[in-house]
């Protein structure tokens, strides 16, 4: 189900020993299963704290443990630990956890909110900011709302033009225009206050 090389072995029980506590071991989750925001959480957890529903794989030294819910979105998935100038890093590669791209037969609106949270608001979340679809037209026009950062932002035009509409028009080629609803007037912390600086986007 999920292969662990020999060298993110050794990384766990390096972090392990450095512990210090008799019989701890490692256990894996996923969070937001099947969504765009997925992502896998490592933690060290002892014996008394194991649900009973959890995966095991013996380790050398060790047990590496994979929460039983988790399981499923894990298949195929590999562990690998580089070692590099600064120490290492450690890889998960699970492919199926955000689960699947929707298809050309999924419907306009879950083909652009995928494509919104799996790519449009990673990148502006540096900033602060978000964007959430409000409506689509029979027209193929899409209104979204901007928040956080991006509310009352000055930059947002810039945004929306060559980041956000770029990024949907190439995902979802039947979007004919993409319009932003927000008021902006009422932005209370917006990243950029005046027409100057750079998109979020960028």
């Amino acid at each position: 189900m999920i292969e662990i090389s020999q060298r993110a072995q050794d990384h766990f029980l390096r972090l392990l020993s450095q512990q210090g506590i008799e019989g701890s071991g490692i256990r894996l989750r996923v969070t937001s299963p099947g969504t765009p925001a997925a992502d896998c959480e490592l933690e060290f957890c002892e014996r008394h704290e194991l649900t009973g529903g959890e995966w095991t794989i013996e380790c050398k030294g060790f047990e590496f443990h994979i929460d039983g819910d988790s399981a499923p979105w894990l298949e195929g998935a590999t562990i690998d630990y580089e070692p590099n100038q600064t120490g290492g890093q450690l890889n998960i590669r699970a492919p199926r956890i955000k689960g699947e791209i929707p298809g050309m037969e999924a419907g306009l609106v879950e083909r652009v909110r995928y494509v919104l949270e799996a790519e449009v608001n990673p990148r502006i979340a540096a900033h602060g900011g978000r964007v959430s679809l409000l409506e689509i037209d029979a027209n193929g026009v899409v209104l979204l709302q901007f928040g956080g950062g991006c509310h009352g932002c000055g930059m947002v035009d810039v945004t929306l033009k060559h980041g956000v509409e770029k990024t949907l028009r190439e995902r979802v080629p039947e979007i004919t225009e993409v319009r932003d609803a927000t008021d902006h007037a009422g932005g209370s912390n917006p990243y950029y206050s005046k027409k100057e600086g750079q998109s979020a986007m960028g």
